[in-house]
C-alpha cells in the first residue's frame, strides 16, 4: 500500500479521498489554487502546494505542476478525484513516465471509452445494446443533418468526446438541427477542445440508470449494483439513487452482466460508471436499455452505492492501483439511498451560478464522509459530503456545489422523508442556492411513486419553482426579526428605545419591506396594550406576538403568531448586508430587505431596459445580434459561457440594438452592461464622439 498520494482536486472529493487515507493511514498532499488558499480541503491534508492561478486552465489542469508537486513531495501516487484531469488519458501516461501510479485506469481504457463514438463502436462488438444513431468519424454538417434525418426526428446530438450534460442538444424537427448542431460544437470545443459529435434517436420516456463497476489486474471484475440518475436538468444529475426502483431481478441482473462485459472489452482496472439509458415503461419500471456511455472515474454519486453495501469504494480504488486483488464483493445491498446535490445557483433565474462568501451555513445533525471498513454495517442515516465552511467563498472559477446530502433508510420512503426532513434544515446566506427547489423535487408525487424519467423536472419545473413561504409569512417573519433585534440592542438610556415613544398619541411605526421578484409591502406597526398590532398592506391590524432565541451567529429561532395566523422560522443576515433578512421556514427560504422611500425611490429608477447585463461572470461565447437590428421578447441575444456551461440571454422586450458592448472570447464581471436597447418606435440617438470611436 502506497504511504504518501497526491490529491489533484479540490472540493469535496479532495476531502472525501483525504478522509479514507486517514483512516488507512495515507500521508496525503493538497494541491490548490491561489483562489483555494484556504479551501477546506487545503486543511483536510497533510501537505499542500500551490500550482497556479485561479484559473483551472493554470491550476488544477496544469499537468506539470501537479507532477512536479508528486515528485517535490515524495509522493507515490496521484488520485484525480473526479473532473479536471481525471479521464485524461495523457495525464495518466504522464504520471507513468513520471514514476507516479496514477489512481485510475490503464491510458488505453479512458481513450477507448472517452470518445462516445469509438466507445459505441466497442460495445456493439462486445454485444452491449445500443440506441440506433450516427457515430461515426466524418463530421460534415451536411452529412450529420442527413443521418439526423436517417435516423428520424427526435434526435439527441451530443459530444463524442462529451459528459455531464456539456454539449448536448435534443432536436426535434430538422429547423432547428443547423443552430442546435454549432451549440453543441461550440461547448464541446470549450470543454473537452474537441467539437466532434454523434447523433442518436431520442429514447422516449427514458431513465438513466448506471451501474458501478471494479476490475482488478488479476482479471477479476464485478458489478456493485444499479443507481438510478433520471432526476437530471439540462442533462445534469440532479437527484440520485440506490437500488434502482421498479426493476425486476432478471434486469438487474441483464444491466450488470452488461456492465462488465462493457469493462472487460477495454481492458478495464480499477473503479468506473456504465451508463445506460432505460426505455420506460411509464408505470416506474423499465422496458429495455442501451448503453450510453462509461465513466472511467470515480462518480459524483458514488456515495449512495457506499451506502447501500457498507464499501469503501476509495480504499477499493487505493488497492487496486497497489496492485492487490479486489475483496469479495457484497451478495446484496442492503436497504435503499438518495442524494442530492446542494448548488449554489438560482433556480428562479433559469439556475444560474450563484456566487458569495457563505456568510451562513447550518446543516442539520449528520455525519461526513462515513464509510465502512469494506464490511457490511448499518449506515447512518444522513452524511454529508462538502468542501466548504461557513465563512467560504463560492467563486466563479469551478463547479458550484456547496454539498451532497445522501440519506440511507430501511426502505425508500424512509430515505426519502429522512432526506426532506434534512433539506428542510439547510440554511444558505450569501450565494442562493436550490435547497427548496431539491426538497419540491423529493416531494413530487410522481417522483415519491417512482414513476419518473430525464424529463420530469422540465414538465413539473413551475411546481417546483413555486414558493412554498408567502409574502406575509416572510415580512411577518423580518418584522419580528427587526424587533427583537431593536430590543436586543436597547439599554438603560430610555433615548435608544425604537418603539416610536411620543407624550402625545403613540404615531403608527411604518416598515417597508422589499422582497425578490415581489411588490414592496409595508408593515403598519401600532403599539397596542404592551405589545404590537400588525398591519400589512391594506389588511386590518392584528395583534403580533412572537418568541426569539439565538440559534447560530446573526441567526435567531422565531416562533409567532399574528391573528390566527402561526409561523416556525430561523431568521439570519448577512452582517456585511444587515438590512437583508433571510427568511427559512417550511423548507423555503426568502429574503426581506428594509427600505426607505428614499431608497426604494432610488432603487425603482435604476437599471431599466435599456441595457442586457450579464447576470454572472464568464465569457463571451457568442453574440447572436448586431447594432440596429430589431428583436422581440425572448429572442436569443448573446451566449455567455461561465462554470463549463452555455447560457442563453434573451431580450426582456420588444426593441433595437443600439450597440453591442462586448466581443467574442472576452471575459466579462457580473452586472457588466453587454448591449444597449431602445425602444424600436424611438428615434435612434446620434452617437456621441466616445461611442462613434468605437
Amino acid at each position: 500500500m502506497f504511504n504518501k498520494i497526491l490529491i489533484a482536486n479540490r472540493g469535496e472529493i479532495a476531502c472525501r479521498i483525504a478522509a479514507t487515507c486517514r483512516r488507512l493511514g495515507i500521508r496525503t498532499v493538497a494541491v490548490y489554487s491561489e483562489a483555494d488558499a484556504q479551501a477546506a480541503h487545503v486543511a483536510a491534508c497533510d501537505e499542500a502546494v500551490c500550482i497556479g492561478p485561479a484559473q483551472a486552465a493554470q491550476s488544477y489542469l496544469n499537468a506539470a505542476r501537479i507532477l512536479q508537486a508528486a515528485r517535490d513531495t515524495g509522493a507515490q501516487a496521484v488520485h484525480p478525484g473526479y473532473g479536471f484531469l481525471s479521464e485524461n488519458a495523457e495525464f495518466a501516461e504522464a504520471c507513468a513516465q513520471a514514476g507516479v501510479v496514477f489512481i485510475g485506469p490503464p491510458p488505453g481504457a479512458i481513450r477507448a471509452m472517452g470518445l462516445k463514438a469509438e466507445s459505441k463502436r466497442l460495445m456493439q462488438a462486445a454485444g452491449v445494446p445500443l440506441v440506433p444513431g450516427y457515430h461515426g468519424a466524418a463530421q460534415d454538417d451536411a452529412l450529420l443533418a442527413a443521418e439526423a434525418a436517417r435516423i428520424g426526428y427526435p434526435v439527441l446530438i451530443k459530444a463524442s468526446a462529451g459528459g455531464g450534460g456539456k454539449g448536448m442538444r435534443e432536436v426535434l424537427d430538422a429547423a432547428d438541427f443547423p443552430a442546435a448542431l454549432a451549440s453543441c460544437r461550440r461547448e464541446a470545443q470549450a470543454a473537452f477542445g474537441n467539437d466532434a459529435v454523434l447523433v442518436e434517436r431520442l429514447v422516449r420516456n427514458p431513465r438513466h440508470i448506471e451501474i458501478q463497476v471494479f476490475a482488478d489486474a488479476h482479471g477479476k471484475t464485478v458489478a456493485l449494483f444499479e443507481r438510478d440518475c433520471s432526476l437530471q436538468r439540462r442533462h445534469q444529475k440532479v437527484v440520485e439513487e440506490a437500488p434502482a426502483p421498479g426493476l425486476s431481478d432478471a434486469q438487474r441482473a441483464e444491466l450488470a452482466q452488461a456492465a462488465v462485459a462493457a469493462a472487460q472489452a477495454v481492458g478495464y482496472v480499477g473503479a468506473g460508471t456504465v451508463e445506460f439509458i432505460a426505455e420506460g415503461d411509464g408505470q416506474g419500471g423499465i422496458r429495455g436499455f442501451y448503453f450510453m456511455e462509461m465513466n472511467t472515474r470515480l462518480q459524483v454519486e458514488h456515495p449512495v452505492t457506499v451506502m447501500i453495501t457498507g464499501l469503501d469504494l476509495v480504499a477499493w480504488q487505493l488497492r487496486v492501483a497497489a496492485g492487490e486483488a479486489l475483496p469479495a464483493a457484497p451478495a446484496r445491498p442492503h436497504g435503499h439511498a438518495v442524494e442530492v446535490r446542494l448548488y449554489a445557483e438560482n433556480p428562479v433565474a433559469g439556475f444560474l451560478p450563484s456566487t458569495g462568501r457563505l456568510a451562513r451555513f447550518a446543516l442539520p445533525p449528520h455525519v461526513a464522509f462515513e464509510v465502512g471498513a469494506d464490511a457490511q454495517q448499518r449506515p447512518a442515516a444522513l452524511r454529508v459530503d462538502s468542501g466548504v465552511r461557513e465563512g467560504d467563498v463560492i467563486t466563479p472559477h469551478y463547479d458550484p456545489m456547496i454539498a451532497k446530502l445522501i440519506a440511507w433508510g430501511e426502505t425508500r420512503e424512509q430515505t426519502l422523508a429522512r432526506l426532506a426532513g434534512a433539506l428542510a434544515a439547510v440554511r444558505v446566506v450569501g450565494p442562493e442556492t436550490n435547497a427548496a427547489f431539491l426538497l419540491r423535487l423529493l416531494q413530487s408525487p410522481d417522483f415519491a411513486a417512482a414513476r419518473m424519467d430525464t424529463g420530469l423536472i422540465a414538465r413539473e419545473l413551475d411546481t417546483l419553482l413555486a414558493s412554498p413561504l408567502s409574502a406575509e409569512q416572510i415580512c411577518v417573519a423580518a418584522t419580528c426579526a427587526q424587533l427583537e433585534a431593536e430590543r436586543a440592542r436597547q439599554t438603560t438610556d430610555p433615548w435608544s428605545a425604537r418603539d416610536g415613544w411620543s407624550n402625545g398619541a403613540m404615531p403608527p411605526r411604518r416598515l417597508r419591506w422589499r422582497q425578490d421578484n415581489r411588490t414592496p409591502m409595508e408593515a403598519l406597526l401600532q403599539r397596542a396594550h404592551g405589545g404590537w398590532r400588525l398591519a400589512l398592506g391594506e389588511g386590518a391590524a392584528q395583534p403580533l406576538r412572537w418568541h426569539a432565541a439565538p440559534s447560530g451567529a446573526h441567526e435567531l429561532h422565531l416562533a409567532a403568531s399574528w391573528g390566527d395566523f402561526a409561523l416556525r422560522a430561523h431568521v439570519a443576515h448577512d452582517p456585511a448586508a444587515p438590512k437583508r433578512l433571510h427568511v427559512f421556514a417550511q423548507g423555503g427560504h426568502g429574503i426581506a430587505e428594509l427600505h426607505d422611500a428614499i431608497t426604494l425611490a432610488a432603487s425603482a429608477g435604476a437599471g431599466g431596459s435599456g441595457s442586457l447585463a450579464a447576470p454572472m461572470p464568464g465569457r463571451i461565447a457568442a453574440v447572436l445580434v448586431r447594432p440596429g437590428q430589431q428583436v422581440a421578447g425572448g429572442q436569443p441575444m448573446v451566449v455567455l459561457e461561465a462554470m463549463k456551461m452555455e447560457h442563453t440571454l434573451h431580450a426582456a422586450d420588444d426593441g433595437v440594438v443600439d450597440a453591442v458592448l462586448v466581443a467574442v472570447g472576452e471575459q466579462i464581471q457580473e452586472g457588466a452592461l453587454l448591449l444597449r436597447m431602445r425602444d424600436a418606435t424611438a428615434q435612434a440617438a446620434t452617437p456621441d464622439t466616445e461611442d462613434a470611436a468605437a
